[in-house]
């Protein structure tokens, strides 16, 4: 028997964890961060839902059918849960500003939130139930993450990957799976888990596609554990697992050590304000902020270089994106567009500043460096540093470690707020959005998920 507790030892620590955590011992900052986490996640499926990848997805959803357990928000149509999980996945991830955690590399709420709220809308599960499953649901997520990060971000993207196992933890906890349902129903996750970087090469529509068929077969697997379906009991640490089959190098002590909190891993949230991949906001920030103190206008600029670590450089280095989706994942693009228009929110990425030709000759004066400093504190930290020098020879220099949104340097609760409004409030309607937001921050109170979308 000792054995086998050895051998099971990481997937069955993680059932514990998920199984005996309960809202009564997470304490206040967690439960906050957890309301704000939900309410953030909602702004991003609100603008994404207006987008053709979601209309899509929207298209075969309706095709297949399907008893209605769950609401897409986006449209506030019932479907099934599995659908649900899926349409509500895919529409939280289009815009590039859904949340991120740092050291993993991972957009868990994309993941796990719609996944955990299709199944409390199913089973009638309380605000605190749906609360304590989506802090469960970060902590799985976020320290698979860690653990093969980030040699495994190379070619995988930890959002579909590592955030299938934080949706089938989620699920599993509000379907009250046993210890062992909840084994199986990580083992059944990671045989799922997916999600490959090469849509950079062509902005194709598949990045949307990870976190909602991470949140879809997160729930699947946890359904299926939960009819007695079972699943590789080693799946992470096994010689065929998800570890040594997707990371080069992986700790998987990182895994279980402080299992159980507090704190736990959602306290190290990052919001994002600015519309495009999170690699490239230390130098927007920077550079905004550059531009601003000095009154540096884009026809005085000589030339621009950003000092970055090695991956922002891999994931947004495109000096010529074809799209408006891939200007959100181009460096020199959002550099040029923050110099030019002080912002990079989410209506400034479109056609007309895509194609608009200062920005483009902008672009030309941008060099992007790797630099072994920045890169050393990489992912503990996302530094850039950016150097402006003007025509008259005059250079401007800053550096952030922390972009905004960052833990240590957050956005306030008003902040986020606004940021939720702003998103929510055109397609959702104000009244709709108020109501929501006062929902989600009392969201503790309510008995039943069903009730709180029941007329979305």
């Amino acid at each position: 028997m000792a054995g086998k507790a050895v051998i099971f030892l990481i997937s069955r620590e993680l059932a514990g964890f998920i199984r005996g955590i309960e809202f009564e011992a997470l304490p206040g900052t967690t439960v906050h961060m957890a309301r704000l986490a939900f309410l953030d996640w909602l702004g991003s499926v609100a603008a994404g839902g207006q987008h053709p990848p979601f209309q899509k997805i929207l298209a075969v959803i309706r095709g297949q059918g399907g008893v209605g357990q769950a609401t897409l928000l986006a449209t506030g149509e019932k479907t099934s849960c599995l659908n649900a999980a899926l349409g509500n996945g895919v529409a939280s991830h289009i815009a590039e500003l859904d949340d991120v955690h740092r050291g993993s590399i991972l957009h868990a709420g994309a993941a796990v939130i719609p996944a955990a709220l299709a199944v409390a809308e199913m089973t009638g599960a309380s605000g605190r139930k749906l609360l304590t499953s989506i802090v469960a649901g970060y902590e799985v997520a976020v320290r698979i993450g860690e653990a093969v990060t980030p040699s495994h971000y190379y070619f995988w993207h930890t959002t579909g990957t590592c955030g299938t196992f934080g949706a089938a933890a989620a699920a599993g906890k509000l379907l009250d799976l046993t210890e062992e349902q909840l084994i199986w129903a990580l083992g059944n996750a990671g045989t799922q888990a997916a999600g490959l970087w090469e849509f950079l090469a062509d902005g194709a529509m598949s990045k949307h596609l990870h976190p909602g068929k991470a949140a879809f077969n997160g729930v699947l697997a946890a359904l299926l554990a939960g009819e007695g379906f079972t699943g590789a009991k080693r799946i992470l640490e096994g010689e065929r697992g998800f570890c040594r089959a997707t990371a080069p190098q992986f700790d998987l002590t990182r895994i279980t050590a402080g299992l159980g909190g507090p704190p736990y891993k959602i306290e190290e949230n990052s919001f994002k304000i600015h519309a495009s991949c999170r690699h490239t906001h230390p130098a927007v920030d920077v550079t905004i902020e550059l531009a601003r103190q000095n009154k540096i206008k884009p026809q005085e600029v000589a030339n621009i270089t950003v000092r970055t670590y090695r991956t922002a450089l891999q994931i947004t280095g495109d000096y010529r994106p074809a799209t408006v989706y891939a200007a959100r994942f181009s460096l020199p693009f959002c550099v040029a567009l923050a110099l030019k228009r002080g912002r990079c929110s989410l209506d400034d990425f479109n056609q007309d500043t895509l194609n608009d030709a200062e920005i483009r000759e902008l672009m030309s004066r941008v060099s992007l460096v790797p630099d072994a400093e920045l890169e050393a504190g990489h992912p503990a930290c996302w530094p850039s540093v950016v150097e402006i020098t003007d025509r008259h020879g005059r250079v401007y220099r800053g550096r952030t470690d922390f972009p905004k949104g960052d833990p240590e340097n957050p956005l306030t609760d008003a902040e986020l707020a606004a940021k939720f409004r702003a998103l929510a409030g055109e397609p959702w309607g104000e009244k709709k959005a108020e109501r929501l937001e006062k929902a989600v921050m009392e969201l503790e109170k309510a008995e039943n998920m069903r009730a709180v979308f029941e007329k979305f």
